[in-house]
């Protein structure tokens, strides 16, 4: 076989074989086929496409090479859940107590933050002394004990996802749906769970900035679970808005534990109900109305919230700050952004605010930059909502001062003021199952 061949096979527009595509991620795992080749089949995919089955098995086989997690010491159903990634987005530490509370297994690894998009293992670092490296045994004993364990992703998953993945970025073959399908749940099938919700964002704030293509990347992801034995579902969820109101590791682990003390802000309180009732759904705990219900007592009853706790201090973290926010480390500095206008806050380029905390510390740039846990936005003002001039919009909060100039600079170009009040997208815009598309 030669890489020559498959290249021109895929430009012609034909379907890759399982053995053609083995033979591509073995050589490109191993060194053997260059970047040069590898990145002329990339694009011949882009231009081309894959069939479901073919995305099927390059996800198969890109999570088959390096280490298949097995979760089978860890008893009963085990509910995975992933997020394509926006701003203000903390579900992660919101549904899965909510979950775990409700008798369900969840044995979670998640990723940091890059770019405008927050990191689930950013914001559980924030408290001060958690772990989120725990080694195998560790993190199989604390599911079963407390059941739940939320971790950082380590040892060798889905190599061929990393390699390929690096390549895309700088050879325009990142907005290719069989190629971002497979690089998400390569890594979730390796991961081991059962059962995976996908929370697939739309909007100016991800990376799907339409319906219909956010609608496309979940039905490749849920037929790619299908094809593998695995239970999927998805979610498309609007980020044309900062979900809640708190952008910053610190300050979205605050917000988080407001929704699971049953005062969150309404946005992110609906949202992470209508995940957590599907998660449970795919564990078969009910109806959805009936998952719906156990996830709203989990919270009310305090559970979840105890769930939440038991999980930081398991893996070393200060509880004590969650009872009482005060505690967490502040910023040195703060500055309050006003209205330099009255109108309708018409819309936000949600994009653009996640950059913001980026500039103030809350996120990195590249890989190796550290961050500002205490760094970040807190909104008064949301898409939707009627402003005055001299309003409060939004509080930044940063570690140098000189940092505000640029953070409001971005902040202010990304509100646009109309006279006439805008009409909102749901929060929950389709359910995408095996069975098919159901909008809302």
């Amino acid at each position: 076989m030669r890489m020559f061949d498959v290249i021109a096979k895929k430009r012609d527009g034909e379907t890759l074989s399982r053995e053609e595509l083995q033979f591509v991620i073995d050589g490109y795992v191993s060194g053997q086929i260059p970047d040069y080749q590898m990145s002329a089949l990339l694009m011949a995919i882009y231009l081309r496409g894959m069939t479901d089955q073919e995305t099927a098995q390059l996800t198969d086989i890109m999570a088959h090479s390096g280490d298949m997690v097995d979760l089978s010491a860890i008893h009963g159903i085990k509910v995975d859940k992933h997020s394509t990634g926006g701003v203000g987005d903390k579900t992660t530490l919101v549904i899965t107590p909510i979950v775990a509370a409700c008798g369900v297994k969840i044995a979670k690894m998640s990723g940091r933050g890059l770019g405008h998009t927050g990191g689930t293992v950013d914001k559980m670092e924030s408290v001060p002394g958690t772990r989120t490296s725990l080694d195998r045994q560790e993190f199989f004993d604390q599911v079963n004990r407390i059941g739940i364990s939320v971790i950082g992703q380590s040892g060798n998953l889905a190599p061929a996802d990393k390699k390929i993945y690096a390549l895309r970025d700088v050879t325009a073959t990142i907005g290719c749906v069989p190629l971002i399908a497979s690089s998400i749940m390569s890594k979730k099938l390796a991961a081991g769970s059962d059962c995976i919700l996908l929370d697939v964002k739309t909007g100016n704030g991800a990376f799907m900035k339409t319906l219909d293509g956010s609608i496309q990347l979940a039905q490749a992801m849920v037929a790619i679970g299908a094809h593998n034995g695995r239970k999927v579902a998805a979610l498309i969820t609007d980020m044309d808005t900062p979900l809640g109101y708190n952008i910053g590791n610190s300050l979205e682990v605050i917000e988080s534990v407001e929704v699971l003390k049953g005062r969150g802000p309404a946005d992110l309180t609906e949202v992470c109900y209508q995940l957590a009732a599907n998660m449970l759904l795919l564990a078969g705990k009910g109806t959805l109305a009936e998952c719906r219900k156990m996830a709203e007592e989990a919270v009310a009853s305090g559970a979840a919230y105890e769930k939440l706790k038991q999980m930081f201090a398991a893996q070393g973290g200060d509880v004590s700050v969650l009872d009482d926010p005060d505690k967490f480390a502040k910023a040195k500095y703060s500055r309050e952004i006003r209205a330099d206008q009255s109108g309708w806050l018409y819309a936000t380029n949600t994009e653009m605010i996640g950059n913001a905390s980026v500039l103030l510390g809350a996120g990195r740039i590249k890989k190796e930059d550290t961050i500002d846990f205490a760094a970040g936005i807190v909104l008064h003002k949301k898409a939707g909502d009627r402003v005055e001039k001299g309003d409060l919009l939004a509080t930044f909060y940063a570690e140098d001062e000189g940092k505000f100039a640029s953070a409001e600079e971005m902040y202010r170009g990304a509100l646009t003021f109309r006279d006439e009040k805008p009409v909102l997208p749901e929060l929950v815009m389709a359910r995408v199952t095996e069975e098919g598309v159901e909008r809302f």
